[in-house]
């Protein structure tokens, strides 16, 4: 990463803030590059599909370049040959691994951020990371390795409407 072309003529502007929202969009880039490559190799499948879509979310690290006046890195990752597993069991574990990093970069970068907009985007990101990205790649591995999801274990005593929503209150039950 070429931060120092960065840097803006603003001296207001903290350096530490300036290289932490290049690693963040950097991060970002590589994150999407890679779910790409996974789409292009094994097909649309999910939640690769529907997570690729969310690495736009870079869009408001961007949004902040651009309300600081800056110019921000090049995706340096677009177009590489990203090597991957074989198979999409392996994958999903990596991508377990890749968004519980997540987390301790975005604790790192919040660490030094101070500016308040940036510091919003940047929790949102983690917020997204582990609320939703992780779970859904714990889901496809647990799915590729022919695992029952947790919900659906922890619900395996009950008959299987229950376990569908449509116990009592469930669809197609009366009010």
């Amino acid at each position: 990463m070429a931060e120092p072309e960065h840097h803006p003529a603003n001296p207001d502007i903290d350096p530490a803030t300036v290289s932490a929202l290049c690693e963040a969009l950097e991060d970002e880039y590589r994150a999407r590059a890679t779910y790409r490559r996974v789409i292009e190799k094994f097909g649309p499948v999910r939640p690769f599909v529907n997570i690729v879509e969310a690495e736009g979310r870079h869009a408001a690290l961007l949004a902040q370049f651009q309300r600081l006046g800056l110019t921000p890195p090049p995706d340096t990752w677009a177009g590489r040959d990203i090597a991957l597993p074989d198979t999409l069991a392996e994958i999903c574990a990596e991508a377990v691994k890749a968004e519980i990093e997540n987390a301790t970069l975005y604790d790192r970068l919040l660490a030094v951020v101070r500016d308040p907009e940036i510091r919003e985007v940047m929790r949102r990101l983690q917020e997204a990371s582990q609320e939703r990205h992780l779970l859904a790649f714990k889901r496809c591995q647990e799915r590729e390795r022919g695992e029952k999801p947790e919900a659906e274990a922890a619900c395996a005593g009950q008959d299987g409407a229950r376990r569908l929503g449509r116990g009592r209150r469930g669809l197609g039950a009366a009010a």
